[in-house]
Order: structure tokens, then sequence, then C-alpha cells
């Protein structure tokens, strides 16, 4: 029903018949995205049920461009079906391209030239917008206030501290939370304030940053975008990095108002910790009780932030229950586990009986070698021998035999036995090897069957070589 509703609309702004219609993967949000195709236009097509965050998108949308800001033109909306049409700027996020960088080998200067553009737009969100914005249209609440600080420090603490078992005295947690959100309170708070400015929303296009997913923006201090940004956890920007764009960010800033630095900075690690913690409430929201462990994956990064801000900074406030709660996530038994869960390299092999099998050059030795033989052998018919199990044919062929499944099973029960050991203990490697005759079919589709389920239950990514294609 949402892709009809889609297609009229769509069609009716293009003037053309569309040729495809395709779902992007799912975020970390509740929105449905589109990408649409007719012979000659483009766009996003957004389904969200929520109304009220429809029209704060919008709204804020046709705000931004009013002052030539980087956000997606809106091409057709039906508010009653809950869905928009928005310019595509196609699929690389500043994240992705931090992470390319990373890949390839960079110098930190790539960073923070990236980042520095994107940082030169912030104060115009957060200053020029402000002046004459309808902050009527915010949702949930108008302000950054009080309220909505308090909101976010029990998102973490019922579904981060509660679900992590982390112990914590409920009344005295309270109270830190009242002085702390006081304290926050004390600056500026009367710009726009983004809520969620980070690397997933910030789109590259033809070099340039283009702006996504402000309709949580509202009321609020200047420190928490730059905040938000800085500290956002898994980008896992270096302490001096994060210190020369705040600097630039500064000097940017003053080219719309003046500022006092030092009062500035006064409270911006304050605004720093709230982010995070506002973030590790949607990790253990969206990972522990959700149970979609991608986004364990950013505890260990928030973690380490929250660390180096306890070590080098001191807040003019007294909150005791929260900073020794805040110093004891690291000891905690389920953090733990995340962490170690990291460490663990799982390196999966093809090969041959004919050569060698493969030697751990870990050093940690041991793992697990099967012996594929005993299943049907696709490379017996005339039909698969230039194919390898990484072929749909071979791997349809080998899926309509109960043996193949039943191998497959009993291997990922037994080698679950390790995992959760090493994880537990640490551990760093684990190397998994599959043999058949040529290192072709059978032994290349068990190896990348294992390595489809372990990323499934555990979410580690497996170094995976078929040796024998290599």
């Amino acid at each position: 029903m949402i892709e009809q509703h889609l297609t009229i609309l769509f069609e009716n702004w293009a003037g053309e018949k569309l040729k495809n219609i395709n779902i992007l993967p799912a975020s970390g949000s509740y929105r449905k995205y589109y990408r649409i195709y007719s012979e000659s236009k483009s766009c996003l097509g957004v389904y969200n049920q929520d109304k009220k965050e429809n029209e704060a998108f919008i709204a804020f949308t046709h705000h931004f461009l009013l002052y030539s800001l980087q956000v997606p033109h809106i091409y057709a909306k039906n508010i009653d079906e809950s869905i928009y049409l928005v310019e595509d700027f196609g699929d690389e996020t500043l994240f992705i391209i931090l992470q390319k960088l990373r890949s390839e080998g960079f110098n930190q200067e790539e960073i923070i030239s990236i980042y520095q553009k994107v940082i030169k737009e912030l104060p115009k969100f957060q200053v020029l917008s402000s002046k004459d914005m309808d902050f009527n249209y915010c949702y949930p609440r108008p302000e950054f206030d009080k309220q909505s600080m308090l909101w976010d420090l029990n998102y973490f603490k019922y579904y981060f501290l509660k679900l992590a078992q982390i112990p914590f005295d409920e009344q005295n947690l309270e109270e830190d939370f009242h002085v702390f959100t006081d304290f926050l309170l004390e600056t500026d708070c009367n710009y726009f304030l983004y809520r969620d400015f980070q690397s997933r929303n910030i789109m590259m296009h033809n070099d340039e940053p283009y702006f996504i997913d402000y309709q949580g923006g509202r009321k609020g201090a200047l420190q928490y975008d730059i905040a938000s940004l800085l500290y956002d956890a898994k980008a896992d920007l270096s302490n001096e990095t994060r210190v020369i764009l705040l600097e630039y960010y500064l000097d940017e800033l003053q080219k719309y108002i003046t500022i006092d630095r030092q009062k500035f900075l006064a409270y911006y690690y304050g605004y720093v910790i709230i982010r995070i913690l506002q973030a590790m409430g949607a990790y253990g929201f969206r990972g522990f009780y959700e149970n979609k462990p991608v986004f364990l994956q950013s505890i260990p990064y928030a973690i380490n932030n929250l660390k180096w801000i306890l070590e080098n900074i001191k807040l003019p406030i007294r909150i005791p229950t929260l900073l020794n709660v805040l110093s004891k996530l690291p000891e905690a038994n389920r953090i733990k586990k995340i962490v170690n869960s990291q460490k663990l390299i799982i390196t999966i092999n093809s090969f041959s009986y004919k050569k060698q099998i493969p030697i751990d050059t870990s050093g940690n030795g041991g793992g697990f070698v099967f012996d594929c033989r005993a299943l049907p052998n696709p490379g017996r018919l005339e039909l698969f021998k230039t194919l390898t199990g990484k072929d749909q044919l071979v791997i349809d062929y080998l899926e309509q035999e109960a043996s193949v499944k039943l191998f497959v099973d009993d291997v990922f029960n037994i080698i679950n036995i390790s995992i959760d050991n090493y994880i537990e203990r640490g551990f760093c490697n684990l190397m998994i090897n599959f043999g058949c005759t040529g290192g072709q079919h059978r032994s290349v589709y068990c190896a990348e069957k294992i390595a489809e389920r372990i990323k499934q239950k555990y979410n580690l990514n497996c170094v995976l070589r078929h040796i024998e294609q290599d």
C-alpha cells in the first residue's frame, strides 16, 4: 500500500511513468526510504507514520532553503498518507567517507578538511536560521529544556544502565540529573539546535556536505550540535582532531555572533556528556531491548569518550552519583562482553585437500578444520565445473541436499561454543577451515554460509579467504 501511494505521488510530480522503486536498508529510525526512478527523474520517497515529525521536517526544510542551506528540496507530499518525495543525494554519508579514508590509508589533514566543510555550515543553521524560525513546529517540544534533558537522561538510565545491569542509587542519581540539567541551562539556549548533527546525517555529494534528519530540531544551546559531531561514537576522531575542529567551529561562529570562548567551553563538556548519554540510551534500546547487535558496536567508543572526559575534565558542579556510575561502565560484565567481542577476529578459509591445510599465523593455534568431502560434489557435473560455491547455480544445487543443511547446522552449533567462550575470555583470534577435493565448490559454499551466520548472530566481521580462488 505504501508503494502504491508513493507511485501515484511520484507520477503526478514527475509527469512520467515510474520505472523502478526500491526500498533502502533500514536505519536507526522507523522511517522507510525508497529510491524511485522514471525515465528522466529520480528522488527518494519517505514514509513516516509520525505526522508531527513530518510537519516539522517539511517546515524546517522550507525555512532552511530560504537561507540557501544545503538541505534536500521537497518535491511533493501527501500528509494524509504520511509520505513525501525529497531530493536524492546518493548513498555516501560523511561516515562512509571516513571509513574509506581510513581503509585506504589517510592523513589527518584529509579528515580535518572534510569536517571543516561540514562545520562551516553549522552556524548557519544555528544562528542565521534561528532569527525568524517558527519554533512551534518543533517536536516533541519547542526547546531543549529541562524536561527534554531529563527525558534523555532517563532514557540512558532505563535503557542502558538497567539493561546493562549496572547498579545505582536511583534517588541520588535523580538528584544529580537535576543538578546537571540546571547547570546546562545556565548558558544561552536561544539558537536552533539540530539535535542529531552526526556523520550519518551528513551526505557528501559532489564533494560538498548536504544535511538531512533535522526533524528533531528545537531551540537550544550552541554547544550541543558541535559536541554531537565531534563525539560521534564510531567516527572515533582523535582528541587532537577534536581540539582543532572545535577551534575552527568557534572561529566560524564568531563570524555571526560575539562569543566568550572561555564561557562557551565552561559548558561545552557538559553538553558532550549529555549527548553521549542520550546516544548510549539509543544504543541500549536498539541493541539490548530490540536485539539489534549493530547498535552495540558503538558502545565501546562511547565509553572510551566518557573515560577521557572523566580523566581530563572537571565540571564545576557536584554530581557524585552520576560520575560514579559512569566510572563503573567499563567494568560491567555485559559491557566487557561487548568490548571483548570486538577484539575477536574470526578467519574462515576454504581450501583443497590436494594442498596444505591453512596454517594459523596469529600465534593462537587451534581452531577448526571441517572436511566437506562427504557432501554431494557439484564438481562432478559438467554444468558446474567452471563455477564456484559462490555462484547461485551451485548454491541451489547444494541447498536441495538435506545432508548439506545438516552439516552446516552442526558445524555452526560446534563453533558457537568456542565463539561464546572466546568472547567471554577476551581472546582475539579463531580460525575455521573448510576443505574439499578442489577447494572450489563445497568448501567455498560452507565457508560463505558460516560467515553469514556468524555475522547475523554476533555481528562480527570475518576474514574470509578462498585460497584456491585467490
